[in-house]
């Protein structure tokens, strides 16, 4: 018998749009989540030039499911932490760009998920926490690198310890989210960026994608060495000359 995909993919005109299916779990994590949204993204297929990523139901995604969890040693825990960090590595650094649209809750590993995306679209239902204190577990999913990065490790310290909620104003502000819209509103304003996002050019969306995080974590020396590297690369292929052709073209008939 055929089992319900707890990830399912489609793809038009270039944007692959990639759901979560757990929604009567509010899309809470297992492995095989994880492995099958790995595979996905084990490479991207070729021609997918964005990808939308959105939950089903109500919710994002309400982080590690525990009604799975297990008793493990140490060193099983270790693995099952590097399990998620090699997943969503695969998402953050596919090279291509990927939208999430947020909604309800994006809570502890969901907030993790979100935080691998590089736009992120909150709806107005959207909540964002991290409550592995009072479960009396640590994030294991890279939230301490990726949420930390977005909002600061005092904030990241601050919300694990109290487990706060913020809203989704309190979360655009603090730069969870990029965009917000009204209820129902979100999946319409993400796949309007992933358009516009997709008519850029491939090399420099994976320049962007790919580049920017490695280089935040060099020296500063190293990183501008980076970028100069960086820009040999994307401003010699001839996709530049043909589009900045364009733009001076534009400029003289206007």
């Amino acid at each position: 018998m055929n089992k319900t995909p707890l990830v399912t993919m489609e793809r038009m005109d270039g944007i692959a749009h990639i759901r979560l299916n757990r929604p009567d779990k509010h899309n809470a994590i297992n492995d095989d989540l994880l492995l099958q949204l790995e595979a996905l993204f084990d490479p991207v297929d070729e021609g997918i030039r964005v990808v939308l990523l959105t939950g089903s139901g109500d919710n994002f995604c309400a982080g590690l499911d525990l009604a799975e969890h297990q008793a493990r040693e140490p060193f099983d825990v270790v693995r099952h932490s590097r399990l998620w960090h090699r997943v969503f590595g695969k998402i953050h650094e596919a090279g291509v760009p990927v939208v999430a649209v947020l909604k309800g809750a994006v809570i502890g590993g969901g907030l993790e998920l979100a935080a691998c995306a590089h736009v992120r679209v909150a709806e107005m239902t959207t909540y964002f926490r991290l409550p592995e204190g009072r479960h009396g577990i640590f994030t294991g999913g890279g939230a301490s690198v990726r949420v930390a990065n977005v909002i600061g490790s005092g904030r990241m310290t601050e919300m694990m310890l109290t487990g706060r909620t913020l809203d989704a104003t309190e979360g655009e502000r603090l730069g969870l989210a990029h965009y917000l819209t009204g209820e129902g509103e979100g999946e319409a304003k993400a796949r309007e960026l992933a358009e516009s996002i997709a008519r850029n050019s491939p090399l420099s969306n994976w320049a962007m994608v790919t580049a920017v995080a490695r280089i935040d974590s060099m020296s500063m020396d190293d990183g501008l060495f980076t970028e100069s590297l960086v820009a040999g690369m994307t401003q010699t292929h001839p996709d530049v000359q043909t589009r900045i052709g364009q733009f001076l073209n534009r400029k003289k008939d206007s």
